[in-house]
């Protein structure tokens, strides 16, 4: 059997980054950068008040006339956007609110809570030291920095910025196009009537929610029955379209595991059995030019074989730089069976006990359980080498949870 690891790899040689468009800054949310973005002016563009208050240079209050104390003539008003070159004269004040451009004459602000709050005249309070409340100009970025590099993703935070530095289009890697075929004579549309020896196709659903959750576009959901010319015509249809196929059912040994025989007559894709569970049967391979990706048919197994193999080839083809999720250590609650020979991926849940990490086993091992399934955020991965773990030891987890994106 093949391990993990080298299914991985075989996974990922068969994609690379996708090409590089450009989209408005404000369409850019949970996109991968194509290339660097670099700042164009200072951030903040000038020296500009941190707080509504009054303008003031410090060593004119400490010279000014004692029987004055610290009342001050208000020389005028500068709000935010406020585009006039201003000027305070000496023994004047102005009146300056958050963001405004700090003008010449002046070096601090006296926060209008210090004050009596004057329009035209103003006890100032007491004196503030040089500098204090004022955003210097650059100190958060300076022209010409890179302040988001090629392959990382963008939330809400690197919206704002690019938007900060004038950016009204980012350059980003085009979404994969993925088509989605769920396979199986037995399977019905959910909301249709159910009847018997048939179920719900949930993989078809479970796997286009995955694929967009992943950053990348569904172009296609198809189910296509027992039939492997069938299944045939539907992939060729599938390759015209799409960056990526993925099926799920007909990949094992069985009489009517119509996937493997309809893609081992046309060539071009490997069938394997893999070390894990669940997800021992596996194929890689490729339509023409287009990879196409075999997972097994029941639910749990589709979901593991997603997260560990089809994910890290989507976040490669968005040209991420962290293509597959966090693997931290947490502590198992309870005690846990593996096969031998075999990486299992077990259900968990995260927890944290005081610093440390904890992860409780969700459900059985059967890999229909979709219940249980749906209450995990995590999968505990046991080694190939491993047959037990006892409640207590430190494991390794595949964090599932947004934190993991």
């Amino acid at each position: 059997m093949r391990s993990v690891e080298e299914h991985l790899g075989a996974a990922l040689s068969l994609v690379g980054p996708g090409p590089v468009e450009t989209v408005d800054v404000v369409d850019c949310l949970g996109r991968v950068l194509g290339r660097d973005v670099v700042a164009a002016i200072d951030l903040p563009p000038w020296d500009n008040s941190a707080m509504d208050g009054y303008a003031v240079l410090v060593a004119d209050l400490l010279t000014g006339p004692a029987p004055d104390g610290l009342v001050r003539a208000v020389c005028t008003d500068i709000a935010a956007g406020d585009g006039r070159e201003v000027r305070v004269p000496p023994g004047q004040v102005a009146r300056i609110m958050t963001g405004a451009p700090m003008p010449a004459g002046a070096d601090a602000v006296i926060p209008v809570e210090w004050t009596d709050g004057g329009v035209q005249v103003v006890d100032l309070g007491r004196v503030p030291e040089p500098g204090a409340n004022v955003r210097r100009r650059g100190e958060d970025v300076r022209s010409g920095q890179r302040v988001l590099a090629a392959g990382s993703r963008i939330g809400p935070a690197q919206v704002g910025l690019a938007a900060a530095v004038g950016l009204g289009q980012v350059a980003v890697h085009r979404r994969p196009r993925v088509a989605v075929l769920s396979t199986g004579s037995e399977l019905v549309p959910p909301g249709t009537p159910l009847g018997r020896g048939q179920i719900f196709d949930s993989n078809g659903p479970q796997l286009a929610a995955a694929v967009t959750a992943a950053g990348a576009e569904v172009v296609r959901t198809a189910h296509v029955p027992d039939e492997a010319d069938a299944v045939m015509r539907l992939l060729d249809e599938c390759a015209e379209d799409a960056d990526l196929v993925l099926t799920s059912g007909g990949v094992s040994a069985g009489a009517y595991d119509v996937v493997k025989e309809a893609l081992l007559a046309r060539g071009g894709v490997e069938f394997c059995q893999v070390a894990m569970q669940p997800g021992k049967p596996q194929g890689l391979g490729s339509l023409g030019t287009v990879p196409v990706v075999t997972l097994p048919g029941n639910p749990v197994s589709v979901f593991v074989s997603f997260e560990v193999f089809v994910r890290p080839m989507i976040r490669t083809m968005l040209g991420a730089t962290q293509v597959q999720r966090p693997w931290v250590e947490a502590v198992v609650g309870s005690p846990l069976r593996s096969p031998a020979g075999r990486r299992q991926f077990v259900r968990g849940k995260l927890g944290s006990d005081g610093p440390r990490r904890t992860v409780t086993v969700i459900g059985g091992p059967g890999s229909h359980l979709l219940g249980s399934l749906s209450q995990s955020d995590a999968l505990i991965s046991v080694p190939a080498d491993e047959e037990h773990c006892s409640a207590g030891d430190v494991v390794t987890v595949i964090d599932l949870t947004e934190n993991g994106r």
